[in-house]
């Protein structure tokens, strides 16, 4: 009995390992303007040290011959998620604005909805740039007048629909765009923490954003 029992943890460890062998973990890196040549491993000229992503390369492949459909935002994270051209949707030219509603179909098929299927737990940590259902319509809150200009007034106590959890993934936390309001973090559905107070630029910062967002939603101090 003892050797069957012996045998039998050997082989259940067995199974596991060939579980995991089957399912490696899986991390995808997408850097808005970024080069091949931007990485020392691939071009050792470049002036700036990229240690970490050195080593990336040292341990698997690299393939420096890829093409893709755009070379912008939106519909570059649309191609990667999707597997389709951009201009296959709404979008036909630049990017996705602030407040626009989700650039993935709600039954379009993606990678990390895949993974899920065969096991995986998802994540994706970072700016979004996709779109939403954000809380009202767009055209009737265009109500308020700020500085001589329409803004939306947007119910940020109520969840966010259409973002990355309703588009395989489990979790998410980032901005939507970095440089368009709201200016505050999102976590899953939820605007983290709630932009309660005005953007007020601030040229002594070293990043100037225009200054017709003066006045939009942003986070606290």
């Amino acid at each position: 009995m003892t050797r069957i029992c012996v045998l039998l943890i050997v082989a259940l460890g067995c199974l596991r390992m060939a579980d995991a062998a089957e399912r490696p973990n899986i991390v995808v890196i997408l850097a808005d303007d970024f080069g091949v040549g931007d990485i020392q491993a691939h071009y050792p000229d470049n002036k700036i040290p990229t240690p970490y992503l050195d080593k990336l390369v040292g341990q698997g492949m690299s393939f420096t011959d890829a093409h893709s459909s755009s070379a912008v935002c939106s519909p570059t994270r649309y191609g990667l998620l999707t597997g389709r051209y951009n201009w296959r949707t709404r979008l036909q030219e630049w990017v996705i604005a602030a407040y626009e509603p989700p650039l993935i179909a709600a039954n379009r098929p993606t990678l990390p909805g895949m993974l899920q299927q065969n096991g995986y737990k998802t994540a994706c940590i970072g700016k979004w740039h996709l779109g939403w259902n954000w809380p009202g319509d767009q055209q009737s809150q265009m109500t308020e007048q700020k500085n001589g200009q329409a803004f939306l007034n947007w119910d940020f106590t109520k969840p966010i629909q259409g973002g990355p959890t309703e588009r395989g993934f489990d979790y998410y936390f980032g901005v939507d765009l970095p440089n368009l309001p709201p200016f505050t973090f999102i976590e899953n559905s939820r605007t983290l923490p709630l932009p309660s107070a005005e953007f007020k630029p601030d040229p002594e910062e070293g990043i100037v954003l225009p200054t017709r967002f003066a006045g939009t939603p942003a986070a606290p101090n």
